[in-house]
């Protein structure tokens, strides 16, 4: 059967079917034209930072561009190699002209990262190293012992290289033993695994509150008539009309010692004056104001989800004999888990990615691993920020692909 479009033609005679392809095309263009300011912006505000957090977890010079000579011998002897004289050679003349560049401090800063405590080796060692002489292993050795340590000399050979998995090591509290191996820290310095496992747990905890609260409200401002749920809605979106500073300050206002919950509790006569509840600057006030602060985005997707389901579904069910326990189970509860999941998934992102609200009510028990990354990010190293912050990110992703997995993602209703 032909093509009857290949035999027709336009009124300027051109052939129907290449008219109708460019115009096609230029449809293509201009809508390509339209979308490309918004994305020229995700590239540059998200897909571009996201790559350079990526690439600086993985990437650190500060040694490895000061230390040419060193590189040159680690990469010509293996790991089990002890470092001899010509391997000390090589660190007298880096170290020399360390002191020349002025980068002995960006070197040792990078090794004390792996190596705590070994800065200051690097910036002594440097400031004498135009004085030193073969053999400049018993020179190395008679300044300071420690640059006999195998340890030294593995964290040396890891930083010989500006790409390096240190930072991810560091990340699952693991690190490199004298002969090279991977290794556990000590028992008592495991600290980053631990704080993931708090900060996914209490973000699920947060999510679960969230939800047995946000249910009944949803349901109420669904069922309600349009008037009465409007206005009831405004008390629901006045928090987002509020600066987050001011609602977490207030919140220290309401559960300190001397706050209002405790006065009014001792003033009921529920506790005594001297036995008022511990609700700030530790875990439990993290847990009340971030369940606070985001019980508005679990309602709303709820409210946009029960708003469509007709009651009349509720009264058949009723009327067939069902009980108003297995009305709820059966025919309610499964018409909302698309704004349960959603509101759920919303929920836990944002709990998991806080750390304003950690870091002004949390004190040392409240405070979850974006607090980490934050001090590690203002104060001391990027490179270990920008591990953590990718390891955040491959959970949260996780999460979101067994979401997609169990419940589908095409399921997911936000409003």
């Amino acid at each position: 059967m032909t093509d009857i479009s290949a035999s027709l033609t336009t009124a300027d005679g051109r052939p129907l079917k290449a008219a109708l392809a460019v115009a096609q095309g230029r449809a293509r263009r201009k809508a390509f034209f339209l979308v490309a300011p918004l994305l020229l912006f995700v590239v540059i505000t998200f897909i571009l930072p996201i790559g350079q957090m990526l690439q600086r977890s993985v990437y650190h010079d500060g040694f490895s561009k000061a230390a040419s000579n060193l590189a040159v011998w680690f990469e010509a002897n293996a790991s089990d190699v002890a470092p001899d004289e010509a391997a000390f050679a090589a660190l007298a003349a880096d170290l020399a002209q360390m002191k020349a560049d002025k980068t002995a401090g960006e070197a040792g800063t990078r090794i004390n990262y792996t190596v705590p405590g070994t800065r200051s080796l690097f910036t002594s060692a440097a400031r004498g190293a135009d004085k030193l002489t073969p053999p400049f292993k018993e020179a190395l050795l008679a300044q300071d012992a420690k640059w006999g340590q195998p340890i030294i000399w593995q964290a040396m050979r890891a930083a010989a290289s500006p790409y390096t998995t240190d930072f991810y090591l560091i990340a699952t509290d693991r690190a490199r033993a004298d002969d090279g191996s991977i290794v556990q820290v000590p028992e008592n310095e495991r600290i980053y695994l631990w704080l993931f496992g708090k900060t996914f747990i209490l973000s699920g905890l947060i999510t679960f509150i969230c939800l047995l609260l946000a249910f009944p409200i949803a349901h109420l401002l669904a069922t309600l008539p349009m008037a009465k749920s409007n206005l009831l809605m405004i008390l629901v979106l006045l928090p987002f009309w509020t600066s987050l500073l001011v609602r977490t300050t207030s919140w220290i206002v309401l559960l300190q010692g001397q706050g209002v919950v405790n006065n009014v509790l001792v003033s009921l006569g529920v506790v005594g004056d001297d036995g008022r509840l511990s609700m700030i600057y530790n875990q439990t006030g993290t847990i009340i104001v971030m369940t606070h602060i985001l019980l508005p985005f679990m309602v709303l997707p709820l409210y946009s989800v029960m708003r469509t389901i007709k009651p009349a579904y509720a009264r058949a069910a009723r009327s067939l004999g069902a009980t108003s326990w297995t009305t709820f189970r059966r025919i309610y509860l499964p018409q909302t888990l698309p704004g349960i999941g959603a509101g759920a998934l919303l929920v836990f992102i944002l709990a998991v990615g806080y750390y304003i609200t950690p870091a002004l009510v949390g004190g040392a028990s409240g405070q979850l691993i974006s607090n980490l990354i934050d001090f590690h990010m203002d104060k001391s190293n990027w490179s270990l920020a920008a591990a953590l912050s990718a390891m955040l990110l491959a959970g949260v992703l996780v999460l979101y692909w067994l979401y997609d997995r169990l419940v589908g993602i095409d399921k997911l209703k936000l409003g």
